[in-house]
């Protein structure tokens, strides 16, 4: 009996998902998801739709959530101007408040997300369980105001959470020695979190296709490199389109043990699971220089 080919292409592709469901069932990944994928309702439904996936194929996915544009909406509501210090937001007093707000609006908005596809999330903030304690951040020896650098990650609550099959959902707000709240860019707290809960991937939802040879060349993507070779980039100051703390974060991540580190375009309907569970991927990894060679045909 002769099959149609377009059941048959269903058939290959989930097949071809078995070996990275086999190989990274029960490990922990992070998913860092923030840029034009939390502005999109489209592409956020599609992004919670790829994490819940994760999740009953037997990944223990966290995702760790921005909200910057969000911020900056709220903060002209109320009539007052955003600033920023080499690309950081001046958080004062009165935009700290704002910004605890929106985050745990957009905390429990993605918690909804999750619950409604039948997975139960629960949202916290890194001030829950004394999870992300800080110290104040400087942007080229200027004072920000409550703009935190993250020092330690108790990752208790993180570990009661995943043990009780819940999926954490965490919101970048930290607290310093004398319990003063503080906002902490979402990329150095996901690489913080990732690095203290040993991940096996830590993943970064942006607004580029991934990391290039020549910023300028969009042909010039790069699927795969190895730490050393990163480093080389960084050093080599060869990035643009604000790759450069990006991929710094992804160095320090692995050499604090993450395995893998994936750089993603988070415009690209499911890219997390066509970046997970497909042979050629889309977005760069990045991976120890002690692995076996990455490649996508090897995940």
């Amino acid at each position: 009996m002769e099959m149609d080919p377009i059941i048959m292409q269903k058939a290959a592709t989930l097949i071809e998902a078995l070996p990275y469901i086999q190989r990274f069932n029960r490990k922990i990944i992070v998913v860092k998801y923030g840029g034009s994928a939390m502005v999109d309702e489209k592409l956020k439904r599609q992004v919670i739709q790829d994490v819940v996936l994760l999740k009953l194929t037997g990944f223990k996915p966290i995702i760790v959530h921005g909200g910057g544009k969000e911020i900056s909406r709220w903060v002209g509501k109320v009539g007052m101007e955003p600033h920023f210090v080499n690309g950081l937001r001046v958080t004062d007093d009165d935009t700290m408040e704002i910004a605890e707000m929106v985050l745990n609006k957009v905390n429990k908005s993605l918690v909804q997300l999750v619950n409604e596809l039948g997975v139960n999330a629960v949202g916290i903030s890194g001030k829950d369980g004394m999870m992300l304690k800080c110290k104040k951040k400087y942007s080229g020896g200027e004072d920000i105001g409550f703009v935190g650098e993250v020092e330690e990650v108790n990752p208790k609550i993180i570990y009661d959470l995943l043990e009780k099959d819940f999926l954490p959902i965490i919101c970048p707000i930290g607290f310093d020695e004398n319990f003063l709240s503080y906002n902490i860019n979402a990329d150095d707290a996901a690489c913080a979190i990732a690095r203290a809960v040993r991940a096996e991937k830590l993943a970064f939802l942006t607004d580029v296709e991934g990391v290039y040879r020549d910023f300028e060349d969009k042909n010039s993507l790069i699927s795969e490199i190895t730490l050393h070779e990163a480093q080389e980039f960084v050093a080599g100051g060869r990035l643009g389109g604000g790759m450069l703390p990006k991929l710094q974060n992804c160095i320090d991540a692995i050499q604090e043990g993450v395995s893998r580190v994936h750089i993603l375009d988070g415009r690209i309907p499911h890219c997390l699971l066509l970046e997970i569970f497909t042979k050629k991927g889309i977005g760069t990894a990045i991976v120890n220089d002690r692995e076996e060679h990455y490649n996508h045909e090897d995940k």
